[in-house]
């Protein structure tokens, strides 16, 4: 235990066709974590969520052909399907409520699993996400005017070698040339301490390379909020080169129950440059769940 957190060592879980590597934190309701990429692992969050494990059970998951989890086939490396897999793998692990939090690759896959399994979760947290691959199209601006000039080339590089990544160190090298336009500031401080907290993770460049030719899942479900019927929290950046604000009040005002919480000195990484407000945000509305 460490700061009132339980750590349990990481297991697989069975779901069907492939094997999903998951590691806890805490006790209580559990709440499954879904972390960005396509290509990173869970260890993206590091120990930025480990307060929430005071009160909530997280599961975090290396998501399909992500991290430590088995591959399966590439017809299945879809939106859709690592959907089906969060109600999968709920079920294997017998949760019976729980919420889903997903990040940014995974606020796309918490967002599919909502329209698509309306209900299954209790609750949805969409944490820098969009419903619609419209909502991309200012990010080739962004990358275009982004500052300081010094450091254009190398993070508009970062976008172009996705589509060509072949190896772990491939994927490590292009993700550290791209954290300053993730972050409001290009230059804070807070990024190298990022990078030594996040250490360990098992990069996939073969999903990454997949999915940056895709889209990153061509996500199209604006037209399907309405039938989400659980309490959404929608996380949002004010100042996030590629999900932006617009895309989070979509998401809100689209479902039923939304609740929109905008981080005003953050850019994609809230849950980092704002690391206190994130979670007060989180908890209570996990705290929320029995009135909603």
């Amino acid at each position: 235990m460490l700061n009132g957190t339980t750590y349990v060592e990481g297991r697989y879980v069975d779901i069907g066709d492939v094997r999903l590597y998951v590691v806890e934190r805490g006790q209580g309701y559990p709440v499954l974590v879904l972390h960005g990429g396509p290509g990173l692992d869970h260890h993206s969050f590091g120990d930025y969520l480990d307060p929430l494990g005071e009160d909530f059970r997280l599961i975090l998951v290396d998501q399909r052909a992500n991290g430590r989890s088995d591959r399966g086939a590439s017809e299945t490396w879809t939106l859709p399907q690592m959907a089906a897999d969060v109600s999968a793998l709920a079920s294997a692990m017998d949760l019976g409520s729980y919420a889903v939090l997903g990040h940014s690759f995974g606020a796309l896959v918490a967002l599919q699993h909502a329209v698509d399994f309306p209900g299954h979760a209790t609750q949805t947290i969409i944490s820098s996400g969009f419903p619609s691959a419209r909502f991309l199209e200012h990010v080739a601006h962004n990358l275009e005017a982004f500052e300081p000039v010094e450091l254009r080339q190398q993070v508009q590089a970062s976008w172009e070698r996705e589509r060509s990544a072949r190896t772990q160190e491939d994927v490590a090298s292009l993700m550290h040339d791209q954290w300053p336009f993730h972050f409001a500031d290009p230059l804070d401080s807070r990024i190298a301490e990022f990078e030594r907290r996040v250490a360990g993770g098992v990069y996939s460049p073969d999903i990454l390379r997949h999915s940056a030719a895709e889209e990153y899942g061509g996500i199209e479900v604006e037209d399907r909020l309405g039938d989400v019927p659980q309490p959404v929290l929608v996380l949002a950046g004010r100042h996030d080169r590629v999900c932006s604000v617009e895309a989070a009040e979509a998401i809100a005002s689209g479902v039923p129950h939304g609740q929109l919480v905008v981080f005003e000195h953050s850019g994609h990484m809230t849950y980092v440059e704002e690391s206190d407000a994130y979670i007060r945000a989180v908890r209570g509305f996990l705290h929320d769940r029995g009135a909603a």
